[in-house]
């Protein structure tokens, strides 16, 4: 559906603004940032709890949230939203027991600033593969998971101004990739909070005004019931092992890499409390304003199917146009790019680190063709590393027929195959050595990888079997090889007390970056 012209015109300036609010965010970062590769990747470790946590929601959602969740609820009703469910029980969990230790254990790791650092430090890797391997799969899924954002930005603006799907995609592409390069994980991180207040803004606004449009929750229940009364059961066209598969999106949280870096930037360990709870709330609104998106949007295209949308991942942006004044539907939209872009910026940032951290640093350590390089050369690199994966992205992006879910779906699948064994089994079991990890991260990838190119994923999803693989593989090589390790035993002594420590945080002096 393309918005009227003068009505299109208003809409635009309201999302120009938006544009114009991040790159200033970006331009702040950009700033506050030292020519530190810390500071660039990792924000300093100074991210207060309520930015951490409003941080990693709007990173982990994307526009799936806007787009694909409601879209799938729209043709399936309440029975899609177990996804959603999933995800709720998996982040609650994710904060309670991966945020806390993981802040801790990465401190005492070598003050680590990527999970492939992370782990190569607590496991005392020597031979380097277990980080370089790390870095690869990062790149690779990352690099699916960004075009994903990119798919979803060419549909926004196709189907809200008629702008043409390759240019529009391309321009989300470009403005992101300019508040990324220049400001950084905190960049990242504090557009991140402004995107996510806009996000939850919209999600709630959209289902009120359109309930109050069809005149009251009854009459929106009934309208939703006339079309198909299945729509409002959690059971109907379900089956065992599709409820098992959409609530095991949850177990994908454990392994992301652009969610579990902000535990990594909190400033203590015990303020991960505090993030979980603002966290949770946030992402209990957005999943209330996601299913009642739908719901609405049942409804009213009901009586008014000449309006439907052709798309059905477009039904929140085809609402918003038609509830809302120009310029307010034009803000609303833009949060439709807030989701987008937070996602973004956020993956391009790990995937920068993971190019120079985990793969260029060691490479040119191993062969001895490259020099030391300043912090301000490294982050100079790391800026370079945002453009190139953003660019190649973005060409996998120009085909318009990629659906949102499924890329989002198989880069989350092979995250959390791969990493999230070896995470939790890294911070909670002694025994994790470096065989049974690397053993593991592997059989992870490949598992989901080749599951989900098969026709098992129809019933199945990949991350199932991938998980439980990379958890049994892990646990097995690890006791099998198992040496024991006095510095490693008390490194992990270290990290559980400093994870369990109340101690408030003490600025450092001079500090700027943590009143961000």
């Amino acid at each position: 559906m393309t918005v009227p012209s003068e009505e299109k015109v208003v809409a635009l300036v309201a999302v120009g603004l938006y544009f114009a609010a991040m790159l200033g965010i970006g331009w702040y970062a950009y700033r506050q940032t030292r020519d530190n590769l810390d500071d660039y990747m990792l924000a300093g470790r100074g991210l207060k709890p309520w930015v951490a946590a409003l941080s990693a929601g709007a990173s982990d959602m994307s526009g799936w949230l806007l787009m694909g969740l409601p879209g799938a609820m729209y043709l399936a009703g309440l029975s899609a939203s177990w996804i959603m469910i999933g995800l709720l029980i998996g982040a609650w969990t994710n904060w309670k027991i991966v945020a806390p230790r993981l802040r801790a254990y990465t401190e005492v790791a070598g003050d680590s600033i990527t999970i492939p650092s992370f782990l190569e430090s607590r496991l005392h890797d020597t031979s380097r593969m277990l980080r370089i391997i790390c870095g690869v799969i990062i790149l690779v899924f990352f690099t699916f998971y960004v075009s994903s954002g990119m798919v979803a930005s060419g549909k926004f603006f196709d189907s809200s101004f008629g702008v043409d799907y390759t240019s529009g995609m391309l321009i989300v592409a470009v403005v992101t990739m300019i508040y990324t390069l220049f400001g950084g994980f905190l960049g990242a991180s504090l557009t991140d909070v402004a995107q996510g207040l806009l996000v939850v803004v919209a999600l709630v606004a959209v289902p009120i005004i359109g309930i109050i449009d069809l005149g009251g929750i009854g009459a929106t229940i009934d309208g939703v019931t006339a079309v198909n009364s299945d729509y409002l059961s959690f059971f109907s066209g379900s089956t065992v092992i599709g409820i098992i598969s959409a609530l095991a999106w949850g177990l994908g949280y454990f392994g992301q890499p652009h969610v579990i870096v902000r535990f990594m930037a909190l400033r203590t360990p015990s303020e991960a409390g505090i993030a979980r709870r603002i966290g949770i709330g946030w992402m209990f609104l957005c999943a209330l304003g996601a299913v009642g998106t739908a719901l609405v949007g049942i409804a009213y295209f009901a009586k008014h199917i000449e309006q439907a949308p052709k798309d059905e991942e477009t039904i929140f942006l085809v609402l918003s146009q038609l509830l809302f004044h120009p310029f307010i539907g034009g803000l609303v939209l833009a949060a439709v790019l807030a989701a987008i872009m937070s996602t973004i910026s956020s993956q391009l940032v790990v995937c920068s680190s993971a190019l120079v951290e985990d793969l260029y640093k060691l490479v040119a350590a191993k062969t001895g063709s490259g020099r030391e390089l300043s912090d301000k050369a490294y982050v100079r690199l790391g800026r370079l590393g945002v453009l190139a994966i953003a660019v190649i992205a973005a060409l996998l992006a120009l085909s318009p027929s990629s659906s949102i879910l499924e890329l989002v779906a198989f880069a989350w699948a092979g995250f959390g195959s791969a990493f999230g064994p070896a995470i939790i089994l890294c911070l909670y079991w002694r025994r994790a050595n470096t065989a049974g990890v690397l053993s593991g991260i592997v059989v992870g990838a490949v598992v989901a990888y080749v599951w989900g190119q098969s026709w098992l994923s129809e019933d199945l999803y990949e991350i199932v079997p991938g998980f439980v693989a990379s958890f049994v593989v892990t646990v097995i090589v690890s006791a099998l090889t198992y040496r024991p390790d006095p510095q490693i035993d008390e490194e992990f002594t270290r990290a559980v007390e400093l994870s369990r420590s109340k101690a408030p945080y003490v600025a450092p002096k001079g500090d700027t970056l943590t009143d961000a």
